[in-house]
């Protein structure tokens, strides 16, 4: 069984406290597609100083604070992905220019009109590139424990970066996944 095996659309894929590239140190990943090809998602916790607007005039007023484009991985940074977490009662398969990825979430297409898909999303956010893997290469990192895979909840996709997403979504797996949230991101400090 490939050690990726478990990593689903609609997973989080958490840096483990050990993970020093610079590009993924202490983040959490949201996995929107995963196949024998490769696997692809965007880092939930990194958003830039960039205005929505200023890139996505028809969208910035539409995202969620803070209303700046996200850093979503170190691919491909000059595309732009979305995702939505749905408003209860609506379905994927239900609302135009959508394309579900798990349960409430779903992507985006930034082609559709914003201001009919915006009542029926409880809220969007917009990435700038996003973390991309090839065959072989996300088991190989989770072999070596760079990654553990946690199940995600549609509030994670939306969480404002004031907050220590890293560390919330480590504390709910309970013990002993929660200790490593209380990993000092610098040991020197420790």
């Amino acid at each position: 069984m490939r050690s990726d095996a478990e990593v689903d659309p609609g997973t989080l894929l958490v840096a483990a406290p050990t993970m020093f590239d610079p590009n993924f140190r202490r983040t959490v990943v949201f996995v929107i597609d995963n196949r024998d090809e490769g696997t692809l998602g965007v880092v939930l916790n990194r958003p830039s100083e960039i205005p929505v607007d200023e890139v996505l005039p028809s969208w910035g007023r539409h995202v969620v604070d803070p209303q700046s484009v996200f850093v979503g991985g170190p691919v491909e940074r000059k595309t732009a992905l979305c995702l939505a977490a749905l408003r209860t009662g609506e379905t994927a398969a239900d609302v135009p220019g959508v394309i579900a990825v798990r349960g409430p979430v779903a992507l985006v297409d930034l082609d559709a009109d914003p201001d009919v898909l915006a009542p029926r999303v409880r809220g969007l956010r917009v990435f700038a590139g996003y973390a991309g893997w090839d065959s072989g290469q996300l088991a190989g990192e989770i072999d070596r424990g760079d990654w553990l895979i946690v199940p995600a909840l549609p509030s994670d996709v939306l969480a404002t970066p004031n907050r220590d997403l890293w560390g919330q979504v480590l504390r709910r797996q309970g013990v002993p996944t929660a200790l490593l949230a209380t990993h000092p991101g610098d040991l020197q400090r420790n």
